[in-house]
């Protein structure tokens, strides 16, 4: 195995640990390094709301057992933040001051929860799902029968509600131009996608600017919403969710070209050599639209994940998308996204 080259994957979900999977299938010699920046191994973030079901441990979340990754040598560093990438010399630097090399290398960061600038400054006052532990100090904060004011209302976050209505909670969406991201929707279009919500049992807030967020007083709920028409909302959670920002500020001096994201060809090849990319992290350059275009979805970052597996390891297969994009109403009159299909 002296010859074996070294698969580096930086990112630990869905796009990275199918990556490595394919990785271990097609090249059984190889070693194969995932670099995480959280504590804990993979587990499917999509049932997070499990926790609310009776789930105490997030090793019930878990897509593989810890034995996976030992039988399949696939070694998982973890609490290790990338800072930077160095593509000359196929070293990536972590935040402990340890480089750590490569032979090929796939980027799979995948994205966070993005905030408008005026909301910044408030950030502590609201909570977010998108990790198993702020996933459990949102539900701890969340009294029996509660109301959770959703900021913006991405697809993601109208997952999650439609989880909590069904689990008694109240929900409230505070619509925005972010409104059923990632899907385009015209703004003719929108009052019938609210009333789909309105079914749904989920309840629409006031269409106006948010001034502020602050505590609510006794009795009124835990956090309140500020309009600037001085209109106000009273809640015990505050979520945003107004889509995802792609993690690439590590990727700032690597010499790889980027937008938004990290731009790819449809092979997901970056623009340097022995660098994949997967998952809602980058842009893919699409003969259809002439552009570079994200695809998101659980369908389509798993699909990335292995194509880029597979292409890194000889083929020259181009991506092309497993995901339906329209949003519907079904014949209940309910909302539905193929965004939300597993």
């Amino acid at each position: 195995m002296a010859n074996a080259l070294h698969y580096v994957i930086i990112g630990n979900g869905m796009a990275g640990n199918q990556a490595a999977s394919v990785l271990r299938e097609r090249d059984p010699e190889g070693r194969i390094t995932i670099i995480s920046a959280g504590s804990l191994l993979f587990y499917n973030r999509y049932d997070l709301p499990n926790i609310f079901r009776g789930c105490e441990s997030w090793v019930e979340l878990l897509v593989n057992p810890p034995e996976y990754y030992e039988n399949n040598r696939i070694n998982v560093r973890r609490k290790s933040v990338v800072i930077d990438v160095n593509t000359q010399q196929h070293l990536i630097c972590l935040m402990h001051r340890e480089t750590v090399g490569y032979d090929r290398l796939i980027i799979a960061t995948g994205g966070e929860s993005f905030i408008p600038e005026y909301l910044k400054d408030v950030r502590n006052l609201m909570h977010f799902f998108s990790r198993y532990r702020s996933a459990g100090e949102m539900r701890d904060a969340l009294p029996p029968g509660g109301r959770v004011i959703m900021l913006g209302g991405d697809m993601i976050g109208l997952d999650l509600a439609r989880s909590l209505i069904d689990m008694g909670y109240q929900v409230t969406v505070v619509p925005d131009e972010r409104t059923f991201w990632p899907h385009n929707t015209a703004t003719e279009d929108r009052p019938k996608y609210y009333a789909a919500l309105g079914k749904m049992g989920i309840e629409i807030g006031h269409d106006s600017e948010i001034e502020n967020i602050d505590k609510g007083t006794n009795g009124t709920g835990a956090r309140r919403v500020v309009y600037v028409d001085g209109k106000e909302l009273y809640g015990d959670v505050v979520m945003p969710f107004y889509g995802l920002m792609p993690n690439v500020d590590f990727m700032s001096s690597s010499g790889v070209s980027m937008e938004r994201g990290i731009l790819v060809d449809a092979q997901l090849k970056s623009s340097v050599d022995d660098v994949w990319v997967a998952g809602d992290v980058c842009q893919i350059w699409s003969p259809e639209f002439n552009d570079y275009r994200f695809y998101y979805g659980y369908k389509n970052v798993r699909l990335m994940g292995e194509i880029a597996a597979r292409n890194i390891t000889g083929d020259a297969i181009d991506f092309e998308t497993a995901q339906d994009e329209q949003l519907e109403i079904d014949e209940h009159g309910h909302l539905y996204s193929p965004y939300w299909e597993r």
